[in-house]
């Protein structure tokens, strides 16, 4: 299992600090919640913001875009130094214009799609994709608690095309990270979990460990 601390959890005072302190610490990788107030009812940090903090790790930087029209906006997390994108198929923008301007920019395209959302949506689009983020709870604000239904989306998505990366989003901790294991993700995004322990690096040891 690959834990992705996400950054929405962490001191936003100390960005740059607090990315090195979890890379350090066994993260495999960094992910990055863009909000635009628009798609989602919360506003977090843009391009320039992940620009500036892209020194403090060479981790992959694993962008999560909760914007209503992404298509405007790839080349700008291209350039601030994102290796996986992803973004909604809720959103407004053309999905497939969007998932090849991240591949035409070298970087990683993935679809993430919201609890009430079918997972059949996405499959029109699986031969492209690096990675499916399914979220398990409703994206917008951390802390909120694990719908264990969304692993019946992991399964099926396995079943479907079972090379397919697959991560989820919201709710993971030590009691929740074994189901996740059991339905086949390959990534798990870890907020509090991780930034909330004074040792960050026995908590990612512990999830990893608690995933088996």
């Amino acid at each position: 299992m690959l834990i992705a601390p996400s950054v929405l959890s962490s001191d936003f005072s100390k960005l740059g600090s607090e990315i090195k302190r979890v890379a350090d610490c066994g993260a495999d990788l960094i992910h990055l919640d863009v909000m635009d107030g628009h798609f989602v009812p919360n506003f977090t940090f843009g391009a320039p913001i992940i620009k500036a903090v892209r020194k403090f790790t060479d981790k992959p930087f694993d962008v999560h875009l909760m914007i209503e029209n992404p298509l405007n906006y790839i080349s700008d997390f291209v350039n601030a130094g994102a290796d996986i994108i992803s973004f909604h198929i809720e959103c407004k923008s053309d999905i497939q214009k969007t998932v090849n301007a991240i591949k035409k920019g070298g970087v990683k395209p993935a679809i993430a799609i919201k609890p009430g959302t079918p997972v059949e949506e996405i499959y029109p689009y699986l031969d492209d994709l690096y990675m499916v983020l399914i979220m398990t709870v409703e994206p917008g604000f951390g802390g909120q608690k694990f719908m264990e239904d969304m692993m019946d989306k992991v399964k099926t998505l396995k079943k479907k095309k079972p090379e397919l990366l697959v991560q989820v989003d919201g709710g993971i901790n030590l009691d929740t990270i074994k189901q996740a294991a059991d339905a086949g993700v390959d990534i798990c995004v870890a907020g509090t979990s991780v930034f909330k322990p004074k040792d960050a690096k026995q908590a990612i040891l512990g999830l990893k460990e608690a995933a088996k």
